[in-house]
């Protein structure tokens, strides 16, 4: 079922580039259809909306009411309910701590320069049907950030609202729902709302058109199907890994489960017990094609190949499920997250650890960050001359926009300067 590469092999590195391609190419998308909604969208607004969820999940509401909302919330069982509130708490806390601070400088001419972090106005959120711990995830650091209007996007199920998704909406201060999915949804929140900027992740049809819409609005990324590289040794718990592998891989047909390790006596034991674990699975069609055709096993021969092929991969969540996780830690920065230890199980951080879910996929680690409260803010920098201030320092921008052929810079400096 799952795959296995041995890096005994010298091409091994590009066997394992040729894997994570099939997958980040994402030619299983119709990219063209994409556009075609996002289009008609634009042109038609909520008639192509509503055309379109009748034709991808025979969903004719749109809208939502404050009465629908908290009739859904009322039928919400107080488990979950209580669940929701303390993950709120823990995610409130762990991402209150990343408010970032203004910066002021004033030089020894009395030239004032600050650095302002100024919440974005309206945010938009793409939480797939049932799941509030999304909108936990994307909807607190945009409360903390004090965002003026958060509008989720959340498709109903058979018609109804999702309870637990309500009541989290609700919670972290929501300002309207809309009842949508997929491209339309981005467009949406694009096009109708009008929002600032598209975050959430979601599926490959999604992630197409939050890729299309940028530009026209900001997005916090191509946040693409779920992933999970674990990393274990000879004295990892084998059920401890397969659980997390199998675990990840329900999430979707195009989630990525790998294991690295240097012990080649774990894997047939691995393999066994994924096989155990999936036969429990109500989602176990979903989970066996994500592991055939995304999950891999890479046998490494040494620590250095080890980091090597972890960096290369630039995993989503990576879970060091090894005896001495510390050797590799500063050497792992292609990560959205690192789950420490054998009692840090990646599916805890999904829900209610504090730190954030939303991360970078598809190789993006490489570059970007998880979702943070700094997604909700723009920096905008404020600068203040004086009048000896400009003297002293424009002589020298003279020089530069000279040098640069910009006479019209240097003439509106010169403007600027008393003559004596």
């Amino acid at each position: 079922m799952i795959k296995t590469l041995n890096c005994k092999n010298k091409n091994y590195k590009k066997k394992l580039i040729d894997f994570l391609e099939i997958r980040r190419s994402r030619k299983s998308v119709d990219r063209s259809v994409v556009s075609r909604i996002l289009n008609d969208v634009k042109k038609n607004k909520n008639k192509a909306i509503i055309k379109y969820e009748k034709r991808f999940s025979k969903n004719k509401k749109i809208h939502t009411s404050k009465k629908e909302i908290n009739l859904a919330i009322r039928k919400l069982d107080p488990k979950i309910r209580k669940a929701i509130d303390f993950s709120y708490s823990r995610i409130f806390k762990f991402h209150k701590l990343q408010i970032p601070d203004d910066i002021k400088y004033i030089d020894q001419y009395n030239n004032k320069i600050y650095y302002k972090n100024v919440p974005l106005q309206s945010v938009g959120i793409y939480v797939p049907a049932n799941l509030p711990s999304t909108l936990l995830m994307c909807a607190i650091p945009a409360q903390i950030s004090k965002v003026k209007n958060i509008i989720v996007a959340n498709p109903r199920t058979n018609g109804k609202l999702n309870s637990a998704v309500m009541y989290a909406a609700k919670k972290c201060g929501v300002s309207k729902v809309i009842t949508c999915g997929g491209a339309q949804a981005i467009a949406d929140l694009v096009y109708v709302q009008k929002v600032n900027k598209v975050v959430g992740p979601g599926s490959d049809i999604t992630a197409e058109a939050k890729r299309q819409v940028f530009g026209s609005v900001g997005i916090d990324g191509i946040a693409g199907p779920s992933e999970i590289l674990v990393l274990a040794d000879k004295k990892t718990n084998i059920n401890e890994i397969s659980t997390s592998l199998v675990g990840q891989s329900e999430h979707g047909p195009e989630s990525q489960c790998i294991l690295v390790t240097k012990n080649k006596e774990i894997i047939k034991k691995v393999k066994k017990n994924i096989i155990l674990n999936i036969k429990k699975l109500p989602r176990k069609k979903i989970a066996i094609k994500s592991l055939k055709n995304h999950g891999l096993i890479i046998l490494c021969q040494n620590d250095r190949q080890i980091i090597d092929v972890i960096n290369e991969i630039a995993p989503e969540h990576l879970e060091l499920n090894v005896s001495n996780y510390k050797k590799y830690l500063n050497r792992i920065f292609n990560v959205g997250s690192v789950c420490i230890g054998k009692y840090t199980p990646m599916a805890v951080t999904d829900y209610n650890s504090g730190s954030q879910h939303t991360l970078p996929t598809l190789g993006s680690a490489k570059f970007s960050s998880g979702l943070n409260v700094n997604d909700f803010f723009k920096k905008i920098s404020y600068v203040n001359l004086s009048k000896k201030g400009v003297a002293k320092i424009g002589k020298f921008a003279i020089q530069m926009s000279d040098f640069e052929e910009l006479k019209a810079h240097s003439e509106s400096i010169k403007s600027r300067i008393r003559r004596n």
